[in-house]
């Protein structure tokens, strides 16, 4: 309880012509407006401050306390709240938005499930685009049932105005995707473009594809969606939208192959159709090519895809063709992942990319890819090098040691002349790809002397060729990063 003065109290009460008009204006409006609330709440006692002795209180003295406390303290409250007006007005402004935003959605619910299901589902449709709480609460006034419902109507319009309704009310929202789901969505958009009567609806078609990407975002709802028969209408979709060049549901399409491929129990599913063959064929779009090849990238870590790819004519050799983009980064180190994965675990796929001339591509990818390209191409070389050290090893030691002694001398064959054949084979390919290396790197010196001849203003003959040759001849693949 502040202590109050009687002195104080009366001398700011006096006029400014008594001689205190200086103690007068040194207090502001508020200054004195909270030293008459403290007085109020002394209960205007005289009391001094040596008085310490309590007095007695009777039944009624106690009452009038509590009476004037209870003043002071209503006073108190209405002082605060005249303080905080402007933070009061705007919390009962918020209020008000809200609550009438929520009369609005309930009324939208009604219309959807009553009288106007085509104005309800077009409403909702705009209400959930970009509010993420009207999403939640539209679902959890019982949108999505009604939605999924309307599936079953015999408009189409209704269909497109129920299906983008139902997609922006999963944007963000995994509670929402998870209860699409959950209320028999995916049968009912499958049911729209497999009518028998032909082609589905180009803008229906859009929209299941555009509802399909948004819903395997959810990894509970990939597996599900996988085996529903999802998978072959995209597949479908991608190659008919190939021809037609519809540009956002093409991309929509790969999007969702991407995302239900992430889940391995969907691999199975994929490689059942032909999408893995229309990939490789379709490379060399660069719109496309990289979603193409991250998809590669998820088939291939399973066995099945593993070999699928392998067994599709000329496969291996588009994919050392990418490792040659140097034009798109993102598409050489995917092709780098995909046939990493697949050199480290067939000897028949290392053939392969031997055969198409893997070894040259990665030696440039070493010099000139990004880090990641350089990694994956480093590792890709070592699995190259480790194989044909088995190869020599088994030839060498093996075969050489317990092949059978029969004929005559003449007629048998020299196991020092076979191991000295086979060393000068291994010897020349290994020449090969040192002038290979020699070759890139008197390359790459070459541009540089230009880069600084020019950056000089120096003419172009300044440096000569036979100077370079000279710098170049010396130089060996020790400092490569392999």
């Amino acid at each position: 309880m502040a202590k109050c003065h009687r002195n104080d109290v009366g001398s700011l009460l006096l006029d400014r012509s008594g001689g205190n008009s200086r103690l007068w204006g040194a207090f502001s409006g508020a200054s004195f407006r909270r030293i008459i609330i403290d007085a109020v709440r002394c209960g205007g006692s005289f009391r001094r401050d040596d008085d310490n002795v309590p007095l007695p209180e009777s039944p009624g003295r106690s009452e009038t306390k509590k009476k004037k406390n209870g003043g002071s303290e209503k006073l108190s409250e209405l002082l605060r709240l005249s303080e905080s007006s402007d933070g009061g007005e705007v919390a009962a402004v918020e209020v008000r938005r809200k609550v009438a935003a929520l009369e609005e959605m309930k009324a939208v619910v009604r219309r959807l499930q009553c009288d106007n299901v085509l104005g309800g589902a077009v409403d909702v449709r705009k209400l959930a685009k970009e509010n993420a709480e009207a999403r939640t609460s539209l679902a959890l006034l019982g949108a999505i049932p009604t939605l999924v419902e309307l599936l079953d109507s015999e408009d189409v319009e209704t269909w497109i105005a129920s299906l983008y309704a139902l997609l922006n009310l999963g944007i963000g929202n995994d509670a929402n995707k998870a209860a699409i789901v959950t209320a028999g969505a995916l049968h009912k958009m499958l049911k729209l473009i497999e009518l028998p009567n032909g082609s589905p609806n180009p803008a229906v078609a859009a929209a299941v594809v555009a509802n399909f990407l948004g819903l395997s975002a959810l990894d509970s709802n990939k597996p599900i969606i996988g085996s529903s028969g999802a998978v072959p209408f995209l597949v479908k979709t991608l190659k008919d939208l190939d021809k037609t060049s519809n540009a956002q549901s093409k991309q929509d399409s790969l999007r969702a192959l991407y995302n239900l491929s992430i889940s391995p129990l969907n691999i199975t599913s994929i490689l059942e159709t032909d999408l893995v063959p229309f990939l490789l064929s379709a490379l060399g779009d660069m719109e496309v090519s990289e979603r193409m090849l991250s998809i590669l990238t998820n088939i291939v870590s399973t066995s099945e895809g593993r070999k699928a790819v392998s067994t599709v004519p000329d496969a291996i050799p588009v994919l050392v063709d990418v490792l040659n983009w140097t034009d798109s980064l993102g598409c050489q180190e995917k092709g780098s992942y995909v046939l990493m994965v697949m050199a480290h675990k067939s000897y028949g796929d290392r053939q392969a990319m031997i055969e198409a001339g893997i070894v040259s591509s990665l030696l440039e990818l070493t010099l000139l890819g990004s880090t990641l390209a350089q990694k994956r191409a480093s590792r890709i070389l070592e699995c190259l090098r480790v194989d044909k050290g088995k190869q020599v090893s088994e030839s060498f030691g093996g075969n050489a040691v317990s092949a059978p002694i029969c004929g005559s001398s003449s007629s048998s064959v020299d196991p020092n002349l076979q191991f000295k054949e086979r060393l000068e084979e291994e010897e020349d390919m290994m020449s090969e790809e040192k002038k290979a290396v020699k070759q890139l790197v008197q390359q790459s010196l070459q541009n540089n002397m230009r880069t600084i001849v020019k950056r000089a203003n120096l003419p172009q003959d300044f440096v000569p060729s036979d100077h370079l040759k000279s710098l170049t001849s010396s130089s060996t693949s020790k400092s490569l990063p392999f």
